[in-house]
């Protein structure tokens, strides 16, 4: 039977689950869900982890891959409950990967080891790539496109050379002088 003791929570039976919680599963959620418009193959790996991190968001599940909610101890009352939640992230993540990536990843122990181990593979930030986009905003030119379609373009390398400069610097804490 479910209870409504205040709009925010839902009771069934003896448990009883704020809606606002990342442990809160909303009905309609399913593990066969699509997080992002394209399955990730290798290549387009900021693009499609932004996509990822905006849907984990909007399903107020992004605390899973950021490590914010931890796995409780066992004995723990919400243990099952985060179990499941975070099977449900590991299942959407698992299906946004083209089939060899995810068979490689497949026997990880969570969302958050599965989230750590495809940034350690595929966010590697190195001088080859950043010499690409460089290279690749000195020889764009407008020449026959839209002044629409040029900018686009314009934009987007300036936005992945940005983010791979941010993700470049070092935020280390050095006492070495």
């Amino acid at each position: 039977m479910v209870e409504a003791t205040d709009p925010n929570t839902i009771s069934t039976g003896n448990n009883t689950i704020d809606v606002s919680s990342p442990l809160y599963i909303h009905p309609s959620d399913s593990p066969i869900i699509l997080l992002v418009q394209f399955v990730f193959e290798g290549l387009g790996y900021r693009s499609w982890r932004r996509g990822v991190i905006r849907s984990l968001s909007v399903k107020n599940k992004l605390v899973f891959i950021t490590g914010k909610c931890r796995r409780p101890f066992l004995n723990s009352p919400q243990y099952r409950q985060w179990e499941k939640c975070d099977n449900m992230v590991t299942s959407w993540i698992l299906n946004s990967l083209g089939k060899e990536i995810a068979d490689s990843v497949e026997y990880v122990c969570d969302s958050l080891e599965l989230w750590k181990e495809l940034e350690d593979r595929y966010d590697q930030t190195n001088r080859a790539k950043l010499f690409q986009i460089q290279k690749e905003i000195n020889d764009l030119s407008q020449g026959a496109l839209d002044i629409t379609v040029y900018y686009t373009r314009m934009k987007k390398l300036w936005e992945e050379l940005n983010n791979l400069n941010v993700k470049d610097q070092c935020s280390c804490v050095c006492n070495c002088g």
